[in-house]
């Protein structure tokens, strides 16, 4: 092992935007699912179709990570809200559809840009862990497909302590599993409100990707970097 230039020693990676193409994976996805099931038949174009479901899909994860519902109505009224205005309000057929999107996100393979290189630089230095609000049956064949499997010690979801990032709790139950100690560890996301807040509530140091050059929305993150090349500078 090499000399750690920085006093982490554990780095907890979100997986979904961060290292996984969340965006591009999940938009391929759902425009097979738009010809496969030939819904440009109620939808004008596929675009259409992307731009009904995604703002509503977006909104009900932020519900779902505030407990404000629970995951079978996140599944269920993601695809409902883009099957009602065709005359389908059927929940066997939307959990169908949505085992039918799930099972096709795991075979996709895009990462950002820099990911491998990134974990390849860091893996002889650091012990990596993924802290995922995604859901268990798909994010462990994600990593494993994606080339992301061998450089993690472990996955950390959600669904382990049934409460979502930002919630303090799954950061206390990922340092506690992890044998880690909160002042040698790092988060590292791409979502300042999840990933950054909660690390912050946390006492834990973070590291927000982002790309788009955003403000903060409150208290700044211990280091901003706008690609995944960019961590070395701090790592």
């Amino acid at each position: 092992m090499t000399q750690c230039r920085t006093k982490y020693k554990s780095l907890f990676f979100d997986l979904d935007d961060t290292l996984w193409d969340t965006s591009y994976n999940n938009k391929k996805c759902l425009e097979e699912i738009y010809s496969g099931y030939h819904f440009g038949r109620y939808y004008p174009s596929f675009e259409d179709f992307f731009n009904h479901y995604m703002p509503h899909n977006l909104m009900l994860w932020d519900q779902y990570r505030n407990q404000a519902i629970d995951r079978r109505t996140l599944i269920l009224e993601r695809l409902l809200y883009v099957l009602r205005p065709m005359g389908i309000d059927d929940e066997s057929f939307a959990r169908r559809l949505n085992d039918d999107f799930l099972q096709r996100t795991t075979t996709k393979t895009r990462l950002l840009p820099g990911a491998i290189d990134l974990l390849e630089y860091l893996s002889p230095d650091y012990r990596l862990f993924i802290l995922s609000n995604g859901f268990r049956e798909v994010q462990s064949l994600k990593m494993q497909n994606s080339g992301l499997a061998p450089y993690f010690e472990r996955i950390l979801l959600s669904e382990d302590v049934s409460i979502q990032k930002p919630h303090r709790k799954i950061f206390d139950y990922a340092l506690k599993n992890t044998n880690s100690r909160r002042s040698e560890s790092l988060m590292i996301g791409d979502s300042y409100e999840v990933d950054i807040v909660g690390a912050q509530n946390a006492r834990l140091d973070q590291l927000w990707l982002n790309p788009s050059h955003l403000a903060p929305k409150g208290n700044p993150p211990t280091f901003t970097v706008h690609s995944l090349a960019d961590i070395m500078l701090f790592l």
